[in-house]
C-alpha cells in the first residue's frame, strides 16, 4: 500500500495543511506585533489631545486622531507639564517642557531598540523597556543601554498651541 492510497483523492495532503496553518499563524502573529493602533501602542488608557491630564506625569496619549501631523494642533501649551512632557503615540512625538515656556519635542521610539518612551516627569524622558533615560530638555542620553539620543523633531508654538511643523 504507498501513502497516495491512504489519501483520497480529494483532501489536501498533510504538509499542505501544515504549511498553511503555519502560515496563518505567522501572519497574525506579525500583524499583532505591526500594528500602530493598539491600545499598547497608543497607551491604552491615554489622554485626548486637548485638556489631557496634568501632574508632573506625561503617561502615552494618542493624541486626538491624527491631530499635529498636517500642522493641526498637537497640544495646548497647558497640556504640557513643567519639568515633564506629553507622549504623543500615534504621531510618534513627545513634548515636554524642561522650564517654563520652553517646549522641545523629540521621536518618541527610544534609540536603543525602537521601544515607545513612555512617561516624562522630573526632567527625564523613560523608556519601560530597558531603562533607559533621555533629557527632557535636549533629549540627550542621560541613562543606558541607549547610546544616542532621541532625535529632535519640529514644533511650532503659537499663542496657546503646539503643532508639528
Amino acid at each position: 500500500m504507498t501513502s497516495e492510497s491512504l489519501h483520497s483523492q480529494g483532501a489536501p495532503a498533510r504538509r499542505t495543511v501544515v504549511a498553511a496553518v503555519g502560515g496563518a499563524g505567522l501572519a497574525l502573529g506579525l500583524g499583532a506585533c505591526g500594528s500602530g493602533g493598539s491600545d499598547e501602542a497608543d497607551g491604552a488608557g491615554g489622554s485626548g489631545g486637548s485638556g489631557g491630564a496634568g501632574g508632573s506625569g506625561g503617561g502615552p496619549s494618542s493624541g486626538a486622531g491624527a491631530a499635529g501631523s498636517d500642522g493641526g494642533v498637537l497640544a495646548r501649551t497647558t497640556d504640557i507639564p513643567e519639568g515633564g512632557g506629553k507622549v504623543f503615540a500615534a504621531q510618534g512625538v513627545v513634548v515636554t517642557q524642561p522650564v517654563k515656556g520652553r517646549f522641545e519635542a523629540f521621536s518618541s521610539a527610544c534609540t536603543h531598540q525602537g521601544c515607545a518612551v513612555s512617561r516624562v516627569a522630573d526632567g527625564v524622558i523613560s523608556c519601560p523597556c530597558h531603562h533607559s533615560e533621555f533629557s527632557a530638555a535636549d533629549g540627550g542620553v542621560r541613562k543606558g543601554p541607549a547610546t544616542r539620543p532621541l532625535p529632535a523633531k519640529g514644533i511650532s508654538v503659537t499663542g496657546s498651541e503646539i503643532r508639528l511643523t
